[in-house]
């Protein structure tokens, strides 16, 4: 017993704290119809550790570098005549194939590729913690300085601006935290399941919220509770964690969706 609560304790701590970035990220990404950004920052990290591995350099520099060269990428590719979700399907096909491709080129980094896809949170240490923590300090300051002006442009972008809102600047620093969070998630669920621990969460607390608080405090439940449940299973059964808890948050998910439907059928 003692030897699992020495492997599944620092994971589980790293993943409890990232629900602290998972729940307000996500919430806000459902409101600003921005889902699919996820899935492409998600994506290009697969090139940045790529990346990161060719130069020699520690791989959440390659995966940080990337995320914000993304977020510039999109900045300027910004054009009413292109729409958004088309723009990022472009960007996220392209930056997985590159990313797939150069993986396939460099040797070192073939036998780890299922934990870059897939997550491998059992191979954090205690020694990762501190900074860990620090970082989504960092950036839950940033979200609690603009969360109100955050909250505006999401429900209304023309009448946040009315207001003296600049919804360009808080569009800019919602996707440099999702750039930040894609960084720290890489070891939960990594690339292909990023984007389903930030929506899957959300949509849950959808079905029960009357409020944006509400809702932001019972994705941090729902979201707690497939980190926890989903990586004891994978320990217990041998699977990836990633896969074990999108795989709970997405079995949480049907089972609030059942009982609501239930409910409206036979009232």
């Amino acid at each position: 017993m003692m030897d699992w609560l020495a492997l599944l304790l620092p994971a589980w701590l790293m993943g409890s704290l990232l629900v602290f970035l998972t729940a307000p990220l996500g919430c806000l990404m459902l409101w600003r119809r921005m889902s699919f950004f996820a899935d492409t920052m998600a994506h290009g990290t697969l090139l940045g550790v790529a990346i990161a591995a060719a130069l020699s350099l520690p791989m959440w520099m390659g995966v940080a570098f990337l995320a914000l060269a993304l977020v510039g990428i999109l900045w300027v590719l910004h054009d009413p005549r292109l729409p958004n979700d088309a723009l990022l399907a472009l960007c996220s096909s392209t930056l997985l194939c590159a990313g797939l491709l150069f993986i396939q080129h460099i040797p070192s980094l073939r036998p780890e590729l299922l934990s870059y896809l897939f997550g491998d949170l059992l191979s954090i240490e205690w020694s990762d913690l501190p900074i860990f923590a620090a970082v989504i300090g960092v950036a839950l300051l940033v979200l609690y300085r603009f969360w109100k002006a955050q909250v505006q442009v999401a429900i209304d972008p023309d009448i946040a601006m009315s207001e003296g809102v600049n919804a360009a600047a808080q569009r800019l620093i919602f996707m440099l935290l999702l750039a930040l969070f894609t960084v720290l998630a890489l070891k939960a669920v990594g690339s292909l399941l990023m984007g389903a621990l930030l929506v899957i969460p959300a949509l849950t607390a959808r079905l029960m919220s009357h409020s944006p608080k509400q809702m932001v405090l019972i994705t941090f439940i729902v979201a707690q509770i497939g980190i926890t449940v989903g990586l004891w299973s994978s320990a217990v059964i041998n699977i990836s964690t990633g896969l074990s808890i999108v795989l709970c948050m997405a079995i949480l998910f049907a089972a609030v969706f059942s009982v609501q439907k239930l409910k409206h059928n036979l009232g």
